[in-house]
């Protein structure tokens, strides 16, 4: 095959990714700052015009990842991707390679039929609250996780953008095109292979503190240190029974403190009902209090008791509702009163549920109690009502109250607008960024977000990054540099063995990857590669196939959309990616080589 000449274009499309490489190592500058200097340098140097240069910032991928945000903020802000965690995490337990393992399965699986970008951006709340719950740092979550969902995108042909189209670029040279699951052997492999390497090595190549099942044990949970408190019970109290109950004669006779109460068919429901409200027979309540006291309460009033929320499973999940501490300070209108005179549970829908005061827990006669200077005050509550008295400063909470709010009763409309989002894509010929834009549009429109919400959940420091290499791709494919780096390589190849050549292929098509793009990638190399694999003496198919898997080989560098987007949860560098992307990419080159040798 001719080679073209080296060029003055060429070379200086060289230079600007060496120079772009070397800043995102040094760091002397943000990434997102390298990228855009690069989008500059591009159309001064002539290399491209000015619209060219600015065509990412209305790319498909960059298009796609702001809408994808919004909808996961938007799931993320109702509760449904906390509903959707709590499984999980209880499945994992406290391990740090449970968790691990479990959550990078479950992403790689998704990103095989679903693009790895909209999968990472959906389960990066999730992620979030896992670290909240687990203790562990989130650096040591993103990267495996997100490495996962580069790597489910080599489970089936539908996974990555290269692998779509692999099949098209094989078309005009009439060969076999590639089934569905043609590659999830291989794929399977490198998803395996990828889980082992961080769950044996991630501890020592990712930042932040290692930690240990211990972090799990370790709590921020006032409640902890009110021994008589009990733990959380549903009773009910059957339709029939003899007399109803009031809510303060459980609490001051039993120390059973009720914090929810709704009618046996749960349509009805006081998130805490009033000290005064009578218990009438058929209600549901929802109470805290020691095993014992709560069956002795049970058998006295002919409650039937229950250990397992269901009524209240949803109301009183944690993400919603939870225990919290506060002291009354010197200012506070508090000071001087009683809990009954200011009606706590009605005026601020919390249920109090003990009293410290001079090294003494209080846990009855609540309501009778004229609150002091430094008393605490441990309450149940919806973690929204706790942010009124942070207003306030009537209390001074001891824990941090830096927590979300959700909103769980716009949830169905959450749900609703990620299903439109899905169907979308899945039954029209839409393009991808307008499905995905429907949906986060319909997230707004539906009032699940403000306008001003749907554009503080946009990571723009990723947006810019992409926006600004992608011009950069571009530049590498119209001057040649590109097909010129390919062509010379290939023409130094001199009949090695079969799978030396299918390891070239890999590391060419990972290089590749790195600095134009995967789809750049793969456009470039396949013809050039079948063209070549006969004369190399290997299946034309198998090289193009290699082309397209190793186009996911994308981890040394924050370049790959995936990356870019945990790069500022993470608090990742440049030299964290390279530190543990350099052997993640050494090991996917000998998985997928050995695999394709031997397997096809």
């Amino acid at each position: 095959m001719p080679q073209t000449a080296l060029t003055l274009d060429m070379i200086l499309v060289f230079s600007v990714i060496v120079a772009v490489i070397f800043l995102f190592i040094v760091e002397w500058v943000r990434v997102d700052v390298v990228a855009i200097l690069a989008m500059i340098a591009l159309p001064a140097l002539g290399l491209i015009d000015g619209r060219t240069a600015f065509a990412g910032f209305g790319s498909t991928a960059v298009v796609s990842i702001i809408a994808v945000i919004i909808l996961g903020r938007g799931l993320d802000r109702t509760g449904v991707i906390a509903m959707g965690v709590r499984p999980l995490l209880r499945l994992a337990g406290c391990s740090r390679w449970r968790i691990v393992a479990l959550l990078s399965l479950t992403i790689a699986v998704v990103s095989s039929f679903m693009q790895n970008i909209g999968a990472a951006a959906l389960f990066l709340p999730a992620l979030r609250r896992i670290s909240r719950e687990s203790g562990l740092p989130l650096s040591q979550l993103l990267m495996p996780v997100g490495s996962a969902a580069i790597l489910g995108g080599t489970i089936t042909l539908v996974g990555s953008s290269p692998l779509i189209m692999l099949n098209d670029l094989l078309a005009p040279y009439d060969l076999p095109p590639f089934d569905l699951f043609s590659v999830t052997p291989v794929g399977l492999a490198l998803v395996g292979a990828g889980i082992l390497f961080f769950i044996f090595l991630g501890p020592s190549l990712l930042p932040g503190e290692q930690q240990t099942a211990v972090a799990c044990e370790i709590s921020n949970d006032p409640s902890l240190y009110y021994k008589q408190l009990g733990e959380l019970y549903e009773l009910i109290l059957p339709p029939g029974n003899l007399a109803p109950v009031n809510v303060y004669e459980l609490c001051d006779n039993y120390f059973v403190h009720t914090v929810a109460l709704a009618s046996l068919d749960g349509r009805i429901k006081l998130i805490p009902p009033d000290r005064d409200y009578a218990i009438e027979p058929g209600s549901v309540i929802a109470v805290y209090g020691p095993k014992l006291k709560v069956e002795e309460a049970a058998r006295k009033h002919g409650f039937r008791v229950s250990d397992q929320l269901k009524v209240f499973a949803h109301d009183l999940d944690s993400e919603i509702t939870g225990i919290a501490e506060a002291v009354v300070p010197p200012h506070s209108v508090f000071v001087g009163k009683t809990l009954q005179e200011i009606r706590f549970r009605h005026n601020y829908l919390v249920a109090p549920l003990a009293l410290y005061r001079e090294d003494r827990d209080y846990y009855t006669q609540l309501g009778a109690q004229k609150l002091k200077v430094g008393d605490a005050i441990l309450m149940h509550g919806a973690w929204r009502n706790f942010i009124r008295f942070r207003q306030t400063r009537d209390l001074i909470f001891s824990q941090s109250m830096d927590r979300e709010v959700l909103y769980p009763q716009k949830a169905g409309m959450a749900i609703a607008c990620f299903a439109l989002s899905t169907a979308l894509v899945i039954f029209t010929n839409l393009s991808l960024p307008v499905c995905l834009m429907a949906g986060a549009v319909g997230m707004v429109l539906t009032g699940v977000l403000s306008i001003d919400e749907a554009y503080q959940g946009v990571d723009w420091r990723t947006v810019f990054l992409l926006a600004g290499l992608i011009p950069l791709g571009l530049a590498t494919q119209k001057t040649g540099a590109a097909a010129w780096a390919a062509g010379h390589l290939m023409a130094w190849l001199d009949q090695p063995p079969t799978l030396m050549v299918l390891l070239i292929l890999a590391v060419l098509s990972t290089v590749f990857t790195l600095v134009v793009s995967n789809v750049g990638a793969v456009v470039l190399l396949v013809p050039l590669v079948v063209n070549l694999a006969g004369d190399l003496g290997v299946d034309p198919r198998l090289a193009a196939l290699v082309v397209g898997l190793a186009a996911s080989n994308s981890f040394i560098l924050p370049t790959h959309q995936v990356n870019a987007l945990y790069m500022g949860p993470g608090g990742y560098h440049s030299l964290d990616f390279i530190k543990a992307g350099a052997p993640l990419s050494i090991i996917f080159l000998l998985v997928l080589t050995t695999m394709v040798y031997f397997f096809y």
